[in-house]
Order: structure tokens, then C-alpha cells, then sequence
């Protein structure tokens, strides 16, 4: 048997019950066979980011979740919408690793997933993007009205979704093992 993809999962939502960490269980189970998804739990504890904290020795966080980007091989991030925008807790924590480049090179699979998740989705693509993360094309999905998506124990009940999504997995683990994919390319800076 191969070995399995380490793939660390981050979910935008801060609430425990919340639709991103029921999709992130219901990818762990469909990727059962090719991937090992571990929840990353500890995004309220990061600290604000301020730069000049940024330095020899980073807040212990800071250390814990840069140290659980690098092990993995590749990420997954599941987000809602607020305000339709990127949650805070989620781009603070990514802003702690522009400097050290955990996300550079790094496969990364996106889901927005909200009421409507498309501005967010947007920013948060192209945050990921012009930090050098490697993105199929297919490995990003915004799901809409995902509350009618999912039962009450968090499977997937929308055929269409649920094609999207196990397509979404194809494509992250095709990168992970530098099969030929169409990979996004970086914002443009105008």
C-alpha cells in the first residue's frame, strides 16, 4: 500500500458545529483511502500579526502552526463568508506565514463555502496565490447554499457538490504527486 498524503486541514469557521468542519470530515472520509486528514484546531490561539514579533522566535503558535504546514504535504482550506470577506482568525494566520513561506510550493486545496462565499473566495484565492501556493484548477470550489448541501451528520447529500468535491481531491492529490494538472497562475499586481 502507498503511503498516504499528510493533509492538513484549516477551517475558516470558529464554530465548532459549523458547515466547513462538517465538509472537512466528509472529505476525510472520502479521501480515506489516499490521504490522512488531520484538523488543524489551534486558529483562535494565534496571536494578531504584527511584525516585529515576527522575528528569531515567532509566538509558540506561530511556531506550532508553521511547523504543521511544513510536515504536511499538502493543505486544505474550508471557509465560510462573513461580511463577504476572508474571516479574520483564517487571514491572520496565513499573514504569520508570508515571511517563513509555508504555503510556497505548497498544494492547497480551497472550498468557500457559505451563502454565497464568491467575494471571499476571490480574496482568498488570490491571497494564496500570489504566496506561491500551488492551486489546480479544479482544486478550488466556492458551494453556495451549502446548508442545503449537507445533512444533519454532515454528508454531502448534492450529487453535483459531491462530484465537485471528490473532483477537488482528485485534483489536490495530482498535484501532491506532480502528476500533470493545470495549476492557477499567480494574481496579477495591477
Amino acid at each position: 500500500m502507498a503511503k498516504k498524503i499528510q493533509l492538513l486541514a484549516i477551517s475558516g469557521s470558529t464554530r465548532q458545529q459549523s458547515s466547513n468542519h462538517q465538509l472537512i470530515q466528509a472529505i476525510a472520509v472520502l479521501a480515506a483511502d489516499v490521504a490522512d486528514v488531520q484538523l488543524f484546531e489551534g486558529l483562535t490561539g494565534i496571536p494578531h500579526f504584527n511584525p516585529d514579533l515576527d522575528q528569531d522566535q515567532p509566538p509558540a503558535e506561530v511556531t506550532a502552526f508553521r511547523e504543521r504546514l511544513r510536515a504536511a504535504d499538502a493543505v486544505l482550506i474550508c471557509s465560510p463568508e462573513y461580511a463577504i470577506g476572508v474571516p479574520g482568525t483564517l487571514k491572520n494566520a496565513i499573514d504569520w506565514t508570508v515571511s517563513s513561506m509555508e504555503f510556497s510550493k505548497k498544494p492547497v486545496a480551497l472550498i468557500t463555502a457559505g451563502t454565497s462565499g464568491v467575494k471571499a473566495h476571490a480574496s482568498l484565492l488570490g491571497t494564496l496565490l500570489i504566496i506561491e501556493s500551488k492551486i489546480a484548477a479544479a482544486a478550488q470550489l466556492v458551494i453556495s447554499a451549502v446548508r442545503t448541501k449537507l445533512d444533519q451528520e454532515g454528508v454531502i447529500t448534492d450529487a453535483d457538490t459531491l462530484g465537485k468535491v471528490k473532483g477537488l481531491i482528485h485534483a489536490l492529490i495530482a498535484v501532491v504527486k506532480e502528476e500533470p494538472v493545470e495549476l492557477l497562475p499567480p494574481p496579477s499586481l495591477r
